[in-house]
């Protein structure tokens, strides 16, 4: 049976950066944050990622947590 460890997490938050006057399309930006403890829970990065979207001048559309791992024979 196969085993994944878990490498490393990275925290990205998704702001709307408004409408493309072209298309109409919302435009979006990101701000990623490496070196996540692999450990972090979901309730400690939504409280991390509220706090710090308080601090950004876009709304916050999203959050997202990016996992890499390695996959071995366990």
């Amino acid at each position: 049976m196969a085993v994944a460890d878990k490498k490393n997490s990275q925290l990205r938050l998704v702001f709307y950066d408004g409408d493309d006057v072209l298309t109409g399309d919302p435009i979006y930006k990101n701000k990623s944050f490496n070196n996540v403890k692999t450990d972090a829970t979901a309730d400690q990065l939504y409280a991390v990622a509220t706090v710090l979207s308080d601090l950004q001048e876009r709304a916050l559309f999203n959050i997202e947590r990016k996992d890499s791992s390695d996959i071995r024979e366990g």
